[in-house]
């Protein structure tokens, strides 16, 4: 796109992550165009302000394309293209270069080496204000329309209407369809949104008395379904946790919305799927302590508690001695280990943090460049798409590269 003689006008509406980022970009690619930031709230960038509790978890030290896609349960193909222009490596570099450097974790989690989603912030709001870019809170736009040589705003409680030559839709996810109105009116195809990225509840169930365990690695299924994941798991007040059970939600998002949040969750403790081979791995364990009390042995590097928990749930004595199970013993710890149920009624937002599922169609949208097929000089990024990925920095990645690529307009 060149520029006109008189200064182009760029709105970016939405005042998160994709919306600054996109903003940033947009003025760096075209230094004498007058961007403006649309924010409906009086607060900018309040999902960065809370992420990762409180530290912003940036984005993931993987670089392979195939392990990353393989973490957006929708958007996947899309973002393969798009990581292709800005991926993770590319994050990193541009926030280290802004004084703002990322350290990773173990689990490949990146955080600002400072510890606290404020530095994040800052970076961007100084981007903001090195580029010119102007930032108005309180400013919901409730409408756009086409109009020559570009698009017409519409502010509520405002009776003017403001034209712009582009326009970067950066609004992010909405919890009700009805929020997502004003784009469907201008012919997108909506996806319903349905919760993301949410933990499990579990009012009738007696394992919420161990909150506070933790398992490193298990996995979690849904019975009567093909969803499954593995990863460490939390025992909370109010049921499961952890990335197991956050990835599960993720990729069940809209099946489990269907059953309203009422299902059952089977848990394998082991995180090891042949059930002989957990048999084979107890009976050895039997046979070199047949004098060992079963509290006192803990298989699988459970966690005591849990361990004590799980010997009591399928009706075994703690005081019985390892050489006293028998085959009949050793398989109900066999099934309680690797089959153990549990009863899902409701869920509950992770943390502060909330994602969505669904939003803007991408068959409503150019993916080389994230134009509207039905709105000429109408841009998207972010979670107002519908893409959205696990926990691990995921989302937070593909509002940078979907707003690295809206942002070149074209």
């Amino acid at each position: 796109m060149s520029e006109s003689i008189s200064p182009i006008k760029i709105a970016i509406i939405g005042g998160g992550a994709a919306g600054f980022f996109a903003a940033i970009n947009a003025a760096s690619n075209f230094p004498k165009a007058h961007v403006v930031i649309f924010e409906k709230s009086d607060k900018v960038l309040a999902k960065v302000k809370v992420s990762g509790g409180g530290r912003c978890n940036v984005t993931n030290t993987s670089s392979s394309i195939k392990e990353l896609i393989a973490a957006y349960p929708r958007g996947s193909k899309a973002m393969k293209k798009s990581l292709r222009e800005f991926s993770t490596p590319d994050t990193a570099a541009w926030f280290a270069k802004r004084g703002v450097p990322l350290v990773a974790e173990a689990d490949g989690r990146m955080f600002p080496r400072s510890n606290t989603s404020q530095s994040v912030i800052d970076c961007l709001l100084h981007e903001c204000v090195r580029h010119q870019v102007e930032i108005r809170k309180q400013t919901p736009v409730e409408k756009i329309a086409v109009v020559k040589n570009g698009l017409e705003l519409t502010i509520r409680g405002n009776e003017k209407v403001e034209h712009f030559n582009k326009v970067i839709v950066a609004s992010g996810g909405s919890p009700k369809l009805s929020g997502l109105d004003w784009l469907q009116d201008l012919g997108h195809q909506i996806n319903p949104p349905v919760p993301s990225l949410f933990t499990f509840n579990m009012p009738s169930e007696r394992i919420t008395e161990l909150m506070g365990v933790a398992v490193a690695r298990a996995t979690v299924a849904i019975p009567g379904t093909k969803l499954k994941a593995a990863g460490p798991l939390l025992i909370t007040h109010w049921g499961m946790s952890g990335p197991a059970i956050l990835k599960l939600s993720a990729f069940g998002a809209r099946e489990l919305a269907d059953r309203d949040y009422g299902f059952s969750a089977q848990v394998n403790w082991t995180n090891i799927s042949n059930n002989d081979e957990v048999y084979k791995k107890l009976e050895s364990l039997s046979a070199a302590n047949p004098a060992k009390l079963l509290q006192n042995i803990r298989p699988f590097d459970l966690p005591q508690r849990l361990w004590l928990f799980l010997i009591a749930k399928c009706g075994l004595e703690a005081h019985k001695k390892w050489g006293e199970l028998g085959k009949k013993g050793l398989n109900k710890l066999v099934n309680i280990l690797t089959n153990d149920l549990y009863t899902v009624k409701g869920k509950t937002t992770f943390k502060e943090e909330f994602v969505t599922c669904g939003g803007v169609s991408l068959e409503s949208i150019s993916i080389s460049t994230l134009e509207s097929r039905v709105c000429p000089n109408l841009y998207f990024a972010g979670e107002v798409l519908d893409i959205d990925g696990i926990t691990g920095g995921y989302n937070f990645q593909a509002a940078w590269t979907t707003a690295f690529i809206a942002a070149r307009l074209g």
